[in-house]
């Protein structure tokens, strides 16, 4: 059996979010991130706002004809809202959704994950849990990095179906109201973003593992 090689670099950067850590950034309620992976670039959520997503992409010298496919955690605004205004500018992409998204024609290719799924080598999605919503996962040298929208099926589901692929290194996202901390121990790297309600206490239970999120944030897993 051959070796299944790693991903050397991954790269995330924040482009839409509650809060931003550059004033020139605009921010609203919703997420966004393109996740960088080698040579492949992927849109992670388009938050609530078209014009919002794509005059922070430019600002972050973003093309969006440079991004070639697209993850939707699920059928809320806040990581849907600006989709349209996204393919307007790019529909030639691969567009993951989970079966309860609907209503979506322009795009090169439109594919529903309901289960478990190996996208490309080492990038999985956990598929649709609790009927709402999947995350994606990316396999590197030291572990899973879990990107979440809002963890509505909670962070424990998520990393449970996720650790089938590996050991979970790092938490991105939205983790709305969890407060089972003791899952975080784990992990080396802990960002909680947009709808997350206990950012203070996580920040003070794990000072070592705490990353900032805020639009503009770059995080670099290598």
């Amino acid at each position: 059996m051959g070796l299944t090689l790693l991903i050397i670099l991954m790269k995330i950067t924040i482009i839409f979010d509650n809060t931003t850590i550059d004033t020139t950034l605009q921010t609203s309620w919703g997420f966004a991130a393109l996740i960088e992976i080698d040579d492949r670039k992927i849109l992670f959520d388009t938050g609530d706002n078209g014009d919002i997503l794509m005059s922070n992409m430019k600002k972050l010298h973003i093309d969006p004809a440079d991004i070639d496919e697209v993850f939707i955690s699920h059928n809320h605004y806040d990581h849907i809202g600006g989709l349209s205004s996204f393919l307007s500018h790019n529909n030639d992409v691969t567009l993951y959704v989970p079966p309860s998204v609907r209503g979506i024609h322009n795009v090169k290719e439109l594919i529903r994950v309901d289960e478990p799924l190996e996208l490309h080598e080492n990038i999985y999605s956990t598929g649709e849990l609790a009927n709402i919503e999947q995350s994606l996962i990316v396999r590197t040298d030291k572990g899973l990095a879990v990107i979440v929208g809002c963890s509505h099926p909670g962070i424990e589901l998520i990393l449970e179906t996720a650790k089938q692929f590996g050991e979970p290194y790092a938490l991105i996202g939205g983790f709305h109201g969890f407060k089972k901390y003791k899952l975080l121990e784990p992990l080396t790297i802990v960002c909680p973003t947009h709808c997350t309600q206990h950012i203070k206490e996580i920040k003070k239970r794990y000072p070592e593992k705490y990353v900032e999120g805020g639009a503009g944030k770059v995080i670099e897993i290598q």
